[in-house]
C-alpha cells in the first residue's frame, strides 16, 4: 500500500506537465497564425451599402483607406473602428453622414445625420407627428444628401361660434305719404345663433369649415319701411316719347315742365309707367312730348322700338 501512493503522485505531476505543454503549444500556434503582417489579405467593404470586395497588406483599416483612396467626412462612421487590425475576411462597413433640412412648424432646421430613413431623422430631432399630418417623401424613404423633408401639420378642432342673423325688410306703401317720402314704421334687429364648426388647420392656417350643428339663440326682428305712393300731378299732355343715346346718361327732357322737377310718364298702350326726373329742355320735334334717357324708356317700352307713339306726361306737383 505504501508503494502505490508515490506512483499516484508521479502520474498526477506529469498529466499536470503535459497539459501545460499543450496549452504552450497551443499559444504559441495561435500567435503564428494570428500573425498577418505583410501578408495579403481579402476582405470586404460595405460603403453606405455599397459592396465590394478587395485585397490588402495592410494591417490597419487607416492605412487600408489610405491605400484605396477612402475619404471620411467628420460625421461618417466606421464599424469596427478606425484604427482596428484588419485579419483575413474582415467586413468593414462605412455609414455615410448625410446634410439634410426639415421643414417644420414654420422654421428649417439642417442637420447631418446618421440615421438611415426619414423616421429616424425625425425621431433623432425630437418632432412628433400626428395621425393627420401630412410628410413628404414617406417615413421609409431612405436619406440621402441634400435630401428635402417637409412636414405639413394638420390639424382639426371643434369651435363653437356666435354670428348675427341679418333681419328682413318688409315693404309697405302708403297712399296718404307723399311719394318721396320713407318711413320706418318699426326697427330691424339682427338675431343670434350659435353655430358648431370643424375647423381644418394647414400649419395654423384654417383651409376649410364644415357646420356640425347650429341653433338659434335669438330670433331676428323684420324692419318695416314704408314707402309713400301719393302724387299730386298736374295737366296730362299726350303724344310720342323718344329716348337719347345709351351713352347720354340720365338725360330726360321737356319743353313744358321746368327742369329740376318730376314727371309721370306712362305708356298708354301697355300701362306702365316710370318718374323721372326734367333736367333738358326737348324734344325738337313736335310730334313728341318728352325725350327719355335709354334706361327710363326701356322701362315702359322696348328700347329697340326707339319711339312710343301713345304716352301721357303728368308734372308731379309735391
Amino acid at each position: 500500500m505504501t508503494r502505490k501512493k508515490p506512483q499516484k503522485k508521479l502520474l498526477f505531476l506529469l498529466i499536470i506537465g503535459i497539459f501545460i505543454a499543450w496549452i504552450v503549444f497551443l499559444w504559441r500556434k495561435d500567435d503564428t497564425i494570428l500573425d498577418f503582417s505583410n501578408t495579403v489579405k481579402a476582405i470586404t467593404i460595405n460603403d453606405n451599402n455599397l459592396i465590394f470586395e478587395t485585397n490588402t497588406s495592410t494591417n490597419s483599416i487607416s492605412d487600408l483607406f489610405k491605400e484605396k483612396n477612402i475619404t471620411l467626412g467628420e460625421e461618417d462612421q466606421v464599424i469596427p473602428g478606425i484604427d482596428s487590425r484588419i485579419l483575413p475576411g474582415s467586413k468593414i462597413k462605412i455609414n455615410r453622414a448625410a446634410t439634410i433640412t426639415i421643414e417644420v412648424d414654420g422654421k428649417t432646421i439642417e442637420n447631418t445625420t446618421l440615421a438611415k430613413n426619414v423616421a429616424e431623422a425625425l425621431d433623432e430631432n425630437d418632432i412628433t407627428l400626428s395621425h393627420l399630418d401630412l410628410i413628404s417623401p414617406n417615413l421609409s424613404h431612405p436619406l440621402n444628401e441634400n435630401l428635402k423633408i417637409v412636414i405639413t401639420r394638420i390639424n382639426i378642432e371643434q369651435k363653437v361660434e356666435e354670428e348675427k342673423i341679418d333681419f328682413k325688410t318688409i315693404a309697405k306703401k302708403d297712399d296718404e305719404l307723399g311719394w318721396r317720402e320713407k318711413k320706418i314704421e318699426q326697427e330691424g334687429e339682427k338675431g343670434i345663433k350659435e353655430v358648431k364648426y370643424e375647423i381644418t388647420y394647414k400649419n395654423g392656417k384654417e383651409i376649410s369649415r364644415k357646420i356640425l350643428e347650429q341653433h338659434v339663440t335669438k330670433e331676428p326682428v323684420p324692419q318695416i319701411e314704408v314707402q309713400g305712393t301719393y302724387m299730386k300731378l298736374g295737366k296730362a299732355k299726350r303724344g310720342e316719347a323718344s329716348h337719347y343715346a345709351s351713352s347720354w346718361g340720365e338725360l330726360n327732357a321737356s319743353r313744358d315742365i321746368p327742369r329740376g322737377s318730376y314727371a309721370k310718364v306712362t305708356n298708354m298702350e301697355n300701362g306702365k309707367s316710370t318718374v323721372v326726373k326734367i333736367n333738358d329742355y326737348g324734344p325738337q320735334s313736335p310730334s313728341r312730348i318728352i325725350d327719355l334717357s335709354y334706361k327710363a324708356f326701356a322701362t315702359i317700352a322696348s328700347a329697340g322700338q326707339g319711339i312710343a307713339h301713345n304716352v301721357k306726361v303728368e308734372q308731379i306737383l309735391n
